[in-house]
């Protein structure tokens, strides 16, 4: 596998890691945040829109109460990353879908932004991913301040739509997907580290 592939798929799988110990923080912190503990937003005003041909076809209109979403910062720095889980089948199998964007900053709106998008079958050994930002763009995108306000846990709610010109490439196989259309309204959260002070830094 090559480096930049093998990459990627040691990203993506430490994200998902990373998802449980969210949601473990219990019903307080789901609604500071704006996520509903049974669904993706408080509000209900969650969603997931997509159509995928190639090696397999669907047409996801997934609605908030079916939906597990998350957001944060992306790694690097440059962007913001949500990920959108639907309905879980009762042998485990259910699909994620990972948009990584290239937003200008917190809290802004854009357009035409570049996107990394990575879509996870759950259950199957799947992965699809684009493997860079050049094949997906967020055509517009708008996030509005959710949830409790303060200056160490800010959360918005974020929409958007968009496209990919080029398709997503199974890690490990030849099967392509090619996602031409999607939309969503998910959220992403922003956490400022506090302080430290002197008494931690003894002299």
């Amino acid at each position: 596998m090559p480096a930049r592939q093998r990459r990627a798929v040691l990203l993506t799988w430490a994200y998902l890691a990373a998802i449980p110990v969210a949601a473990a923080a219990g019903p307080a912190a789901s609604s500071a945040s704006g996520v509903h503990p049974t669904g993706c937003l408080a509000n209900g005003n969650g969603f997931l829109r997509a159509r995928i041909r190639g090696a397999l076809n669907l047409d996801i209109d997934w609605k908030n109460a079916e939906l597990e979403c998350e957001g944060s910062p992306r790694p690097n720095g440059h962007g913001i990353r949500l990920s959108f889980a639907g309905p879980k089948h009762s042998d485990g199998r259910r699909l994620r879908m990972i948009f990584g964007v290239a937003t200008t900053a917190e809290g802004a709106d854009g357009r035409a932004l570049p996107t990394n998008l990575t879509v996870i079958f759950e259950g199957e050994q799947r992965l699809f991913s684009t493997l860079g930002e050049d094949h997906c763009t967020v055509d517009q995108l708008h996030e509005e301040r959710v949830g409790a306000l303060g200056p160490a846990a800010r959360s918005y709610r974020v929409v958007a739509r968009g496209f990919c010109t080029e398709p997503a490439t199974a890690v490990g196989r030849n099967d392509r997907i090619l996602v031409s259309r999607f939309d969503f309204a998910g959220r992403v959260s922003f956490e400022t580290e506090p302080p430290q002070s002197l008494s931690e830094h003894p002299l």
